[in-house]
């Protein structure tokens, strides 16, 4: 078993990018092999690592398909959906809220 090599942030060679890198692309990394990590340092804990792969072997992204768009745009609009008075909101529920705005803040309103 070797071992992957390891540069540090923002020293990573041509030819080597991150998922998100690929994805910028239109490229992902198509079944190939972890080419090499990146790390970068933090002061408290251990380094943030990020794999990397070679951009010459990764392969175009697949197209959406309509069944794809159409499970998509559904679950969307379920996030959309407050858990607590069942009216769409008009936008995303934030996880941290778990319910709309109004509904979060009723409580501390009749307080």
């Amino acid at each position: 078993m070797s071992t992957l090599p390891v540069y540090r942030w923002r020293l990573a060679p041509e030819g080597l990018a991150t998922r998100r890198q690929l994805r910028a692309l239109g490229l992902r990394p198509g079944g190939q092999d972890v080419a090499a990590q990146l790390e970068r340092p933090r002061r408290r804990r251990g380094p943030l690592v990020a794999y990397l792969y070679l951009v010459d072997r990764a392969k175009p992204v697949r197209p959406m398909t309509p069944a794809k768009w159409a499970a998509l745009g559904k679950a969307m609009a379920a996030r959309r959906v407050c858990p607590n008075c069942r009216r769409d909101a008009g936008y995303c529920i934030p996880r941290s809220l778990g319910m709309c705005v109004p509904c979060a803040d009723a409580p501390e309103l009749a307080a």
